[in-house]
């Protein structure tokens, strides 16, 4: 029997993102499950899973915006800039006043170099495999957004922050470049994803739980929170054939849409028969439940 469906996990530190994933794989009984967004080990936070199915669906969840909680350590780096790498750099103490000034250049649009240790491709590499051998990747700066950098409590040398960015966003870097704009040098002790678009880490579930089946429960009202994600409802005498993949016709919905986009097919009890894409008035499935 299929299982699909969309679950919120709360990742705990010293695990990998796919490591996270063991226990529901061998809970839903599925090989076709997969994570929407890395968490380094040390970090711990939500982690958005799609099963069966779903995993169709990962580009909708790709651009997300993200909300992190996180403690920067001042005066000290990492070759990583996490508490798992080693103390190559160290620093003064910068003051309050420096560090805010700081964190006012890093709001907005920015150009951020992502961390020698990434997954980023560096001619044909990941970067951390060519640092990890000697070597020094040659990045290139990313554009991404930093919608919110707020100072919460400065206890020397720890500083705790909250910051909100686009996808991409490496809040590694951003504790880095925090440290380099205030005289100093830091990197991330500890980080906490707290929200992915319209989803927040309060109704996650721990990655360990049991029965997780149960927790597919509701993957359709997870999945239509997405913006621009539009709900049209399929007739009863058509359902049958969105089952079975039959090419769509604007006369299967109870009201058909009169724009293009990205519809979920419902049948008359709320059910996910499918998704499918309009586009200049012609239907194709994206997947079909």
């Amino acid at each position: 029997m299929s299982v699909d469906g969309l679950l919120l996990l709360d990742k705990p530190a010293g695990i990998t993102s796919f490591s996270a994933l063991k226990d529901l794989k061998r809970s839903l009984e599925t090989g076709r499950i997969g994570h929407t967004g890395t968490l380094d080990k040390f970090a711990t936070g939500l982690l958005i899973v799609l099963v069966g199915k779903y995993t169709k669906l990962a580009d909708l969840f790709s651009g997300l915006d993200k909300c992190y909680r996180a403690t920067v350590v001042l005066g000290r780096s990492t070759d990583t800039l996490d508490p798992e790498g080693q103390v190559v750099e160290e620093g003064p103490l910068p003051d309050l006043r420096r560090l805010e000034e700081a964190s006012d250049r890093l709001r907005g649009p920015i150009e951020q170099i992502p961390p020698a240790y990434s997954a980023v491709h560096v001619a044909g590499r990941r970067a951390y495999r060519i640092a990890r051998s000697g070597g020094e990747p040659k990045l290139e700066g990313r554009r991404v957004t930093i919608y919110r950098l707020e100072i919460v409590d400065y206890r020397p040398p720890e500083l705790d922050i909250w910051v909100e960015c686009s996808k991409g966003t490496y809040v590694r870097a951003l504790a880095r470049d925090l440290g380099t704009l205030s005289g100093s040098c830091a990197y991330l002790t500890s980080l906490r994803r707290t929200r992915v678009g319209p989803y927040d880490v309060s109704e996650a579930t721990p990655a360990d739980t049991p029965a997780a089946a149960r927790l597919l429960g509701g993957s359709v009202e997870r999945l239509l929170r997405l913006s621009g994600v539009n709900a049209v409802t399929v007739k009863d005498e058509s359902a049958t054939g969105v089952r079975n993949g039959q090419k769509l016709k604007g006369s299967f919905f109870t009201d058909e849409p009169k724009t293009d986009g990205l519809y979920s097919l419902l049948d008359s009890g709320g059910s996910l028969l499918a998704m499918a894409v309009r586009e200049r008035g012609e239907y194709r499935y994206k997947m079909v439940v």
